[in-house]
């Protein structure tokens, strides 16, 4: 491929939106099209009555990568963002009325752990430093950053994931060093934050407890949506265009090369295209089945789809001190019923709760005295055949009452807004296939090389960006997404690196845009 001029980024979610900048620094002129009226796709905002949700996203974890973005147009995060620190990370309530707050000071977390299980706490060290080396593996020699796009590279990886027994099952790996059930469940849940089932998904994904604890786990004032909108500022500084409400209906082909994008009866001529939209949705539904030999119906459709949200948005007249800003309320069962919603797809009579409630860090975002929160359920995607539109209100209900019984007292009568989201929100609104929230589970056969590729291996000029593609979900995935993505097109078209970790605040320069120059000589 030639030096791309006119480059096209469907989607404004996280890593649209950080790609776009990339490109956009590098020279490259990026229109980016939203299907939406705003930018932002998951990490979208909702605002009623002075209450503010974040409707995906609720913390960041390694600020550093999200600040490489910046960096690449001679910015810093800092100056557009205010991140507050959380602590506790989050904490966990079991059914047997105990709890836990998840924090990252390791004396203060086998502490805690003492209390239930001594012996735990003894080990504690020792699972940390079992765990180091994933993490060194993925951050530290950019494993998460580095496409998978040929099977050599997944061949070579292959050793180091066995001898750090990254293989093996997240739970599996946990189990080793702990042996009370809380325990054991605070060092195997995050994979549910990407979508992923601990019981199946490989233990290189545990390098997300190192990575908060390395990093921390924060927040931003305003709510994450700041964060969108300060990537949203820095790519138009830059020269970039947005473009709202315009769906991409689709992508045109032509000797196995793009051409262009149709969105919002317009055609936008494209050297090189960008989805970050949902894999399967883009192959799908926006490319012609003809320009299709490797990614068609039939294999987008035997993609094992993560899981689905039910969510409620709950503006409250009181304020409940019991939940910290990430609140856990866990059921008895927990292998069950993970096994219900991700393999048998069924709604279970009980449920397991993720509450996000910002304004125990950030009142501003409720009215005084007030409560801002959303309640996070998981449930199964589509393929369950569950019809929300006649249980959409019922089983709201049910969880409303549920949290009243557990002790948020008065609850219902002091609901000022309440807003709910289902799987059908996400196949309507987010064009995710089958209603999934995380895009491609987790699993070992849906990791790495097996992902969809971060570049097409059907059409010249296509790349991938987001939760769909390499390495994965969550807010640190689809950042280090975009870097994998944007070192893709690089290699193909001859664009500059532009950034260097081992250095923040650097910004290699070379080849960038006349924008970009200036502004990293006025802020060095």
């Amino acid at each position: 491929m030639s030096r791309p001029e006119r480059a096209v980024v469907i989607g404004s979610g996280f890593g649209g939106l950080a790609l776009a900048i990339r490109l956009q620094a590098a020279g490259v002129q990026v229109t980016l099209l939203e299907k939406r009226e705003a930018i932002g796709g998951r990490a979208y905002r909702l605002e009623d009555r002075g209450y503010v949700f974040d409707m995906g996203p609720s913390l960041i974890t390694a600020p550093h990568i999200v600040d490489s973005v910046f960096q690449a147009a001679g910015r810093r995060l800092a100056d557009y963002v205010e991140l507050m620190p959380l602590d506790p990370y989050y904490r966990i309530y079991f059914h047997d009325g105990t709890h836990l707050d998840y924090v990252g000071d390791p004396e203060r977390m086998k502490a805690q752990m003492r209390t239930f299980n001594e012996g735990d706490a003894e080990r504690f060290d020792a699972f940390m430093a079992q765990v180091r080396p994933i993490y060194d593996a993925v951050i530290g020699d950019r494993l998460g950053s580095t496409s998978f796009g040929d099977l050599k590279t997944m061949i070579g990886f292959l050793p180091r994931m066995i001898s750090l027994n990254a293989y093996r099952p997240v739970t599996s790996f946990v189990n080793r060093y702990f042996q009370d059930f809380r325990h054991r469940f605070i060092y195997s849940f995050h994979p549910l934050f990407v979508g992923g089932n601990p019981f199946h998904t490989p233990s290189v994904y545990l390098m997300i407890p190192y990575l908060e604890r390395q990093g921390g786990v924060w927040f931003s004032r305003g709510g994450m949506y700041s964060v969108v909108k300060a990537l949203g500022q820095v790519f138009q500084e830059l020269g970039g265009r947005i473009l709202t409400d315009h769906e991409v209906t689709r992508i045109g082909v032509r000797d196995r090369a793009v051409t262009h994008v149709e969105a919002g009866g317009r055609r936008f001529e494209a050297d090189l295209v960008v989805s970050n939209g949902d894999p399967g949705h883009t192959y799908r539904d926006l490319i012609d089945p003809s320009h299709r030999s490797r990614w068609t119906d039939r294999k987008v459709e035997k993609i094992d789809y993560s899981m689905s949200c039910f969510l409620l948005y709950l503006g409250t007249r009181r304020q409940y001190p019991a939940l910290e800003h990430h609140t856990l309320i866990l059921t008895e069962r927990y292998k069950e019923l993970l096994e219900d919603i991700f393999e048998k797809k069924l709604l279970p009579d009980d449920f397991s709760m993720y509450l996000h409630v910002p304004t125990r860090s950030d009142p501003g975002m409720a009215p005084e005295g007030c409560e801002s929160m959303y309640v996070l359920v998981p449930v199964a995607n589509l393929r369950s055949g569950i019809d929300w539109d006649e249980i959409r209100e019922s089983f709201a209900d049910k969880v409303i009452d549920f949290l009243e019984a557990w002790g948020l007292e008065g609850l219902r009568e002091n609901l000022e807004v309440l807003h709910i989201m289902d799987p059908t929100h996400f196949r309507d609104d987010l064009n995710s296939l089958h209603g999934n929230a995380f895009a491609i589970v987790p699993k070992f056969t849906q990791t790495a090389w097996f992902r969809p590729h971060n570049r097409s291996s059907d059409v010249q000029g296509l790349y991938l960006v987001g939760a769909g593609t390499h390495p994965g979900a969550g807010v640190p995935g689809v950042f280090l997404s975009a870097e994998t993505t944007y070192g893709c097109i690089a290699y193909d078209v001859g664009l500059p690196d532009q950034w260097d970790w081992d250095e923040p605040g650097r910004v290699a320069l070379e080849g960038a845009s006349p924008a970009a120059q200036a502004l990293s000589s006025s802020t060095a």
